[in-house]
């Protein structure tokens, strides 16, 4: 989890590949207006992203095995409680960073609908998971690799 830049795609096919489980892009499961919504530079509502994350729900829920990585924002408390509501126990790796560091990764990215002008959006919304929460803060300042065995000791 976390906002736009982190690697959440990166991270979260390591992490799959290196457990040996499926792995979902929750992206892919934005409706079409969504996606040119978030073209235009426009955040999303909690409207337009309850559907989307029902939909990351189902198609999680329609692998056909457990466990399984989803690359998936999962930026507000609400969105991780359905998440877990939906999936059961769900463990989340925060994927965190400076707007800075973000920055030169939203720079360097191509062909992605999610630019520059959603991360002020996106950490504006982002609500930081709380010590009741399974999860993991993992730095993107570290290698891709040292994430991925981070957070397979940890939640694999």
């Amino acid at each position: 989890m976390g906002v736009s830049g982190t690697g959440k795609t990166e991270i979260a096919r390591g992490l799959a590949n290196r457990l040996g489980v499926d792995w979902i892009e929750a992206d892919t499961y934005h409706s079409a207006a969504n996606v040119e919504r978030m073209r235009r530079g426009d955040g999303l509502t909690d409207e337009m992203r309850w559907p989307w994350l029902a939909a990351v729900a189902e198609a999680a829920l329609a692998l056909p095995s457990r466990p399984a990585v989803v690359a998936c924002s999962a930026l507000k408390r609400s969105y991780r409680d359905f998440l877990r509501e939906r999936l059961g126990q769900v463990g989340f790796a925060f994927l965190d960073g400076s707007e800075e560091l973000i920055l030169q990764r939203l720079g360097s990215r191509k062909n992605h609908f999610a630019g520059f002008s959603l991360l002020s959006s996106q950490l504006a919304t982002l609500e930081l998971p709380m010590p009741d929460e399974r999860f993991l803060a993992l730095p993107i300042a570290w290698s891709p690799q040292s994430i991925v065995e981070k957070a397979a000791a940890a939640l694999g």
